[in-house]
């Protein structure tokens, strides 16, 4: 199968976007999104770098770890990554061949049409269950409460920076978009997210209603901070003298609910180490986020969707 011709034969999204399909996916691929352990990140700004800090410290700490992020840069590929290595052309057409019969059965029987975005996260979710991944750490596409990824419950959840993004899908407010971002909230598990005035009473209320307990990561905890022209480094809680291999002052906010979420795996007794920790954070690359593709010359390649 062509992969790229596939895809691309999809609308990207849906103003009225629901969790049918979704379910119906899932139910025929045998609920590959009730096998893994998730880690559900949501929010306007951050997501990105908070999932692939956790994914770099969990791989550096031995485990098994799927990640999904979206948009890609190049390739569909980039979407989906066990252990930091993408999933192959083969691989994606494997299961995109089984897929693509249920597309076709679902869209003969539904009125509003698969989306690309559920085709993706549905290969996804299936591949990381033949994977045997240990986690999966899941990027949400577009708010929370009906994005295609909210199929999944999350044993965390994660809410990052929320502005004012997708206004036309998610609101006209922040407290509005706030509400929707909320949605990956699940029963009965734990969440982690950085204080911001107006959001956190909207998620206390949400994590009260769901008996969910909330982390809340404040300012004053990051301790220590200094940087040069390679690391920023900071002491979070019992973490000390952490380097952080991203730069931009914001991602010492996004590392400190990175370790949030490393020290609420240590207390459900998941064995992570201090060498992990740092090994993880110091080693890590976000893709076209300023990143450093050359030292000499400097070159700092930055790319915002």
């Amino acid at each position: 199968m062509e992969i790229e011709e596939y895809l691309k034969k999809f609308d990207a999204v849906t103003k009225d976007p629901t969790l049918d399909a979704m379910a119906y996916f899932m139910k025929e691929f045998d609920n590959p999104h009730k096998k893994k352990k998730f880690i559900h990140i949501a929010g306007t700004n951050g997501k990105g770098s908070v999932c692939e800090m956790i994914n770099n410290i969990l791989v550096n700490a031995g485990y098994t770890v799927g990640k999904y992020i979206s948009p890609h840069l190049i390739r569909y590929n980039e979407r989906i990554t066990v252990n930091n290595k993408e999933i192959t052309d083969k691989e994606m057409s494997d299961i995109l061949e089984r897929l693509s019969k249920k597309v076709d059965e679902y869209n003969e029987t539904h009125k509003i049409p698969v989306k690309e975005f559920e085709v993706v996260t549905s290969l996804a979710l299936i591949y990381f269950a033949e994977k045997n991944c240990d986690f999966v750490v899941l990027e949400t596409g577009l708010g929370g409460t009906d994005d295609c990824t909210n199929i999944a419950d999350g044993m965390i959840s994660i809410i990052t920076d929320i502005g004012l993004d997708h206004m036309d899908i998610l609101g006209k407010t922040i407290e509005e978009i706030t509400d929707k971002k909320a949605g990956i909230i699940k029963k009965n598990n734990d969440t982690i997210m950085y204080y911001q005035d107006k959001v956190t009473d909207i998620i206390k209320e949400k994590c009260k209603k769901e008996n969910n307990t909330l982390h809340i990561v404040n300012k004053e905890d990051i301790k220590n901070y200094s940087f040069d022209e390679n690391y920023q480094t900071i002491d979070y809680k019992e973490f000390k003298d952490i380097k952080i291999n991203l730069k931009g002052k914001c991602q010492i906010y996004n590392a400190g609910v990175a370790l949030e979420c490393i020290d609420l795996l240590r207390k459900k007794g998941y064995k992570i180490e201090n060498e992990a920790v740092k090994k993880g954070l110091s080693t890590i690359i976000h893709k076209a986020r300023f990143e450093m593709i050359k030292q000499n010359p400097k070159i700092i390649y930055d790319r915002r969707s």
